[in-house]
């Protein structure tokens, strides 16, 4: 259960993330599963953490594609059809509207997400740690590309050398992408703001980037339904939904701040 939110103290930090945000140079914002959840994006987790029995860390495993791929497809081509019926939600709007304010050059998006919401949003510069469901890569060649909105055979192969496709998708004991991380770790270096939204930062390496980015001394704010370990003192904590936060806060950085 979430606590109530003060009304007072949300807009007295909303003030101030709006000022930050004006003065910012360089803007990062890493994003997490509550954004997605609000465009009601299932997580595919029943009761006990399950999908058909089994444990989702167990099916979304390179050791599970080996063992069963029709398993692990199964798995994917369910997520990959629930994509059809949700759309950007306020949130991922007023994000993509807050890189067109600044500028693609001094805004990063850095999501762990994988729905693809943010670029349907319209963001541009978007690093996507944990990789993007609409794409497929070839276990065979490494060939990736792009197959959205698509009803893939139950064991999809590779056009080009017949080698069998998965999910371009960072599994469970994978390494990120390097180039993605490098680029994201260096837009984290260079920002004077970090924003981070609907994100429990306790998954790693991500979580690791919001201690990065006050270790070079930016301003640190966190847009979540309650705290978490990025909540540390001199972080601007806005409490509730960032389908509602977000917008107000464009708002407020898009007015001529307050007198004195």
């Amino acid at each position: 259960m979430h606590h109530p939110v003060d009304t007072a103290e949300l807009d007295a930090g909303l003030e101030r993330a709006a000022g930050l945000l004006r003065a910012a140079e360089r803007l990062a914002v890493l994003t997490g599963a509550g954004v997605s959840a609000e465009s009601g994006l299932a997580t595919f987790r029943g009761a006990g953490g399950l999908w058909e029995g089994q444990r989702v860390e167990d099916v979304a495993t390179p050791r599970a594609f080996r063992r069963d791929p029709a398993l692990v497809w199964r798995f994917y081509h369910a997520r990959r059809a629930a994509l059809a019926s949700v759309r950007p939600n306020p949130g991922h709007l007023a994000l993509a509207e807050l890189e067109r304010r600044l500028g693609p050059e001094h805004f990063t998006l850095i999501t762990q997400n994988v729905d693809g919401l943010h670029r349907a949003a319209g963001s541009e510069h978007v690093l996507e740690l944990h990789g993007n469901l609409r794409r497929v890569r070839c276990t065979g060649c490494g060939h990736v590309e792009e197959r959205p909105d698509e009803d893939l055979p139950d064991l999809p192969h590779c056009d080009d050398c017949r080698g069998m496709l998965r999910p371009d998708i960072v599994w469970f004991h994978e390494v990120l992408p390097e180039d993605v991380w490098e680029a994201a770790a260096l837009a984290t270096a260079q920002c004077d703001c970090f924003l981070v939204v609907g994100t429990s930062a306790v998954v790693y390496p991500a979580a690791g980037l919001i201690d990065a980015a006050r270790a070079v001394g930016a301003a640190v704010i966190e847009i979540n339904l309650e705290a978490t370990p990025a909540t540390l003192p001199g972080t601007v904590a806005l409490r509730g939904k960032s389908g509602e936060i977000l917008p107000r806060l464009l708002e407020l950085v898009e007015q001529p701040p307050s007198p004195g």
